[in-house]
């Protein structure tokens, strides 16, 4: 007896195992009754009659992240590079995800890997480095409709690293190299070229500024001297009208005059023996006396002329 009530006690405690279930939160439970489908079990608990009803799949309706492995791809230039990525999806209906495809990631993943050598194909080495938001946009677009049967959403798809074979990517080296090469010559010529043109500005402007100051400093200098003559000539001219005044008016004014040029004529002579080694005498060096003559005379007439009464003109007789 005791025996058949610890069996009968076995099967009622495994019943109530089988027929309590707890489904954690973002879980779905996928139940069916002697093989067929019955219910989906959402988060919480549940009571399932024990040995006809079992729970058949369990769906996690969190994101997903499949890593896609590395695959060669050929380019529209015929280059084959390595690419891979990672896809993002969710199970949005749990009963299409359980019956509608045996095993939905590994479906979505080479659905993504064969629609990126597709896209990879379209685009030449150099756009595909450029265009890879437009080839996330493509595979998720593609992939996201052909696993709707599946009750599965595709967020988005992004691609990790695309990487050219080592001659490839040593031609890119020297490409990128030789353009900073050029574009860093352009740039050094055209500073050499600005400072040229700054410095022959400056050389210009430079020049303008001494001419112009050369012009200022001889207009100058010609107006000094403008002005010099014009002061030395008036001054003479005064100097002379003196002269003359005081000869024609006061006694003994010509003897002082004629010992003044005597007194000049030997100074002058002297000073020309000093500073030269070649000497012209004049024939008649005694008579300094009529030297003297001749100019008192040149004088005198000079001052009778400036002193004698202006004559009318006489009239026309009639």
């Amino acid at each position: 007896m005791v025996p058949f009530l610890i069996v009968v006690a076995f099967i009622v405690i495994v019943a109530l195992a089988k027929s309590i279930y707890i489904v954690p939160q973002k879980h779905a439970y996928i139940v069916e009754r002697l093989g067929q489908y019955t219910c989906t079990l959402n988060a919480g608990f549940h009571l399932l009659v024990p040995f006809i009803d079992t729970v058949r799949y369990k769906q996690n309706l969190k994101e997903k992240v499949i890593d896609i492995p590395p695959q060669q791809c050929i380019t529209k230039d015929n280059i084959m590079v390595s690419v891979d990525g990672i896809l993002y999806l969710t199970v949005t209906d749990p009963v299409k995800a359980s019956y509608g495809i045996d095993n939905y990631l590994f479906a979505c993943a080479q659905l993504a890997q064969t629609t990126l050598r597709s896209e990879i194909g379209k685009l030449e080495l150099d756009r595909t480095f450029e265009e890879r938001n437009s080839i996330n946009g493509a595979i998720c677009q593609e992939v996201d409709q052909a696993s709707d049967p599946w009750g599965v959403k595709v967020t988005r798809y992004e691609i990790k690293t695309i990487t050219p074979p080592a001659s490839v990517l040593d031609a890119m080296e020297k490409q990128m190299r030789a353009e900073r090469e050029k574009r860093a010559s352009i740039a050094e010529s055209e500073g050499q070229r600005d400072s040229k043109i700054n410095r022959s500005e400056g050389e210009k402007q430079e020049a303008i500024r001494k001419s112009e100051g050369e012009k200022a400093r001889r207009i100058n200098e010609a107006e000094g001297r403008a002005k010099e003559i014009s002061l030395i000539a008036e001054a003479t001219a005064n100097g002379l009208a003196t002269i003359a005044k005081v000869l024609s008016s006061e006694p003994g004014a010509h003897d002082a005059l004629n010992l003044r040029i005597a007194e000049q004529y030997i100074s002058e002579f002297g000073k020309l023996a000093k500073t030269s080694n070649t000497l012209v005498i004049p024939a008649d060096l005694s008579n300094i006396a009529s030297i003297v003559k001749v100019a008192t005379t040149a004088l005198s007439n000079t001052t009778a002329t400036a002193e004698a009464p202006t004559t009318p003109p006489a009239l026309p007789r009639r």
